[in-house]
């Protein structure tokens, strides 16, 4: 995956029917040239259909299973599965409101296992409160109150999947600059915090700090965040987000790079027992 996807990005379920669709062709011996015959299509769309680029046509996957040799049972099941995951997601209602960009960032939040992120700016959208999104998603906008309420809505949404039944395990590195920068009002930001200490008691989200002491880190270039699922077929991806888009990396090296920096953050950062503490007394001051 490579930098901004559209509106219509494949899901992650997607992405994982791809890559089994890949092993099928190649177990049956057929080359990307063979698999096109079978549909009588040019060989780019196998290699979109594997590679999860847009919408699945259901009788071409069909087609694809029984030149591949599937069992009859086996390839109803996978059609099942390419049906359910041709389906829209649950943000496919906000996408007015949502930069064509982001749905993909959507799609892997809602499959990840595990969610590490490094944020220096403003509170992860996963922790805020209703109020402090509505002062961070405001920031350039002017007079479109509908707007904002649909993007406070979505990021409301977004955070259901933290106490689903099996939530992902969040792990949020966080610059000290985050909690002392007056973007809200400081009623709004003693709330944050209060809710930022509820949500740490939970088992699978973890939040660390970078105080002021610490000066140079490799955090500095920016806020990113790194993915991983528990399928594996999908491996880690990476997503840095700027002004006007977003770059989705996968590539071995690229993700490693980033697991790394934030490795060593945490090393940096105050230990995750100590974030209460640190919290409270922040609060204090306010």
């Amino acid at each position: 995956m490579t930098a901004a996807q559209s509106s219509s990005a494949a899901t992650v379920r997607l992405m994982v029917l791809g890559r089994r669709l890949r092993d099928l062709r190649v177990s049956a011996g057929m080359s990307f040239e063979d698999a096109a015959v079978a549909l009588d299509v040019a060989p780019l769309t196998i290699r979109r259909m594997e590679l999860a680029k847009g919408k699945w046509k259901l009788p071409y996957v069909k087609t694809l299973l029984e030149e591949y040799g599937i069992p009859e049972e086996e390839a109803r099941t996978f059609l099942a599965l390419a049906r359910e995951a041709n389906q829209p997601g649950w943000w496919h209602r906000y996408r007015d409101a949502l930069p064509n960009w982001f749905s993909a960032y959507v799609s892997l939040e809602e499959e990840a296992s595990l969610i590490r992120a490094y944020e220096p700016h403003y509170v992860p959208g996963l922790l805020q409160t209703k109020e402090y999104a509505q002062t961070v998603l405001g920031a350039g906008l002017h007079n479109a109150d509908e707007e904002l309420a649909r993007r406070v809505a979505v990021r409301m949404e977004r955070q259901k999947l933290l106490t689903g039944t099996e939530p992902p395990e969040l792990w949020v590195v966080m610059d000290e600059t985050v909690l002392r920068r007056p973007m809200v009002p400081p009623d709004v930001m003693r709330a944050q915090i209060d809710h930022l200490i509820e949500k740490i008691a939970q088992p699978n989200i973890k939040l660390q700090i970078i105080p002021f002491g610490v000066c140079a880190h490799e955090g500095m270039y920016g806020s990113f965040h790194v993915f991983r699922f528990p399928h594996e077929e999908i491996s880690d991806i990476a997503y840095v987000e700027n002004l006007v888009g977003a770059v989705y990396l996968d590539e071995y090296d690229d993700v490693t790079n980033f697991q790394e920096a934030l490795d060593r953050m945490c090393v940096m950062a105050l230990p995750v027992q100590r974030t209460g503490d640190f919290l409270g007394d922040i609060r204090k001051e306010l």
